[in-house]
């Protein structure tokens, strides 16, 4: 909750950087929405995937809170200088994210349209022939081999790319420091996955309109979490 306080003092501090994500990713949920809207066997894979790729979309948001932490302006000039850098890391960490929420995407369509008893084409299908049929286990696989991706995604980018960001730090050394922080604090990093995960999912039951208050309070918050688990550099430090 700390966090989350912390994130709250961001945003406000920079707000149309904050609300601006959060507009790209309830626009971007749309998109998906309308693309997928009489294919719901693709959309389902799709909005959790949604979740997958959502951490490097936030980079711009820990730039600027490491801005403000610094005492420094942040403004969409702070955003743009990081990714115009074209951070070969980044970028790399950014396709890994990519192909494993193409990945899910595959696998959930799949899961979907061959175990299920009926077509499902829209939300109502999806609720009547995958959720609440209890002649079949579809569900509980499908949510399962969700869990099976999202958690070691989560433990892999929930400190590496505040962290690849803000030092001069290999992927794989980012993801192993990642790893180790999960492993060293599982009650509060479980508690924190949790928090992230039905904050987004009530973005995305909003019609996605509630992801432009989420999107920012969640990336601000996260790089608030790895200043807490991962502190400062010793001064003296080369970046």
């Amino acid at each position: 909750m700390t966090w989350l306080e912390r994130a709250w003092h961001d945003v406000r501090e920079a707000p149309a950087v904050g609300f601006g994500h959060g507009a790209l990713m309830a626009a971007f949920g749309l998109l998906v929405m309308m693309v997928g809207r009489d294919r719901f066997w693709l959309m389902a894979g799709s909005l959790s995937g949604f979740l997958l790729v959502a951490p490097i979309l936030a980079t711009g948001l820990y730039a600027v809170s490491r801005a403000l932490e610094r005492g420094e302006s942040a403004d969409w000039s702070t955003v743009l200088a990081v990714w115009r850098s074209l951070d070969r890391r980044l970028v790399t960490f950014g396709l890994l994210l990519a192909a494993a929420g193409t990945c899910w995407v595959m696998t959930s369509a799949a899961l979907i349209t061959l175990l299920s008893s009926q077509p499902v084409l829209t939300p109502i299908d999806f609720l009547r022939h995958v959720v609440a049929n209890r002649e079949s286990w579809l569900f509980e696989i499908w949510l399962g081999l969700g869990s099976l991706l999202a958690a070691p995604v989560f433990a892999s980018s929930v400190i590496a790319i505040p962290m690849l960001v803000d030092r001069p730090i290999g992927v794989g050394d980012a993801v192993l420091a990642s790893w180790r922080t999960v492993l060293e604090n599982p009650v509060p990093m479980g508690v924190w996955a949790v928090l992230v995960m039905g904050f987004t999912l009530l973005g995305l039951a909003s019609l996605m309109f509630g992801l432009v208050f989420v999107m920012p309070m969640l990336g601000h918050a996260s790089w608030h979490a790895y200043r807490d688990l991962l502190p400062p550099e010793p001064a003296g430090v080369a970046r």
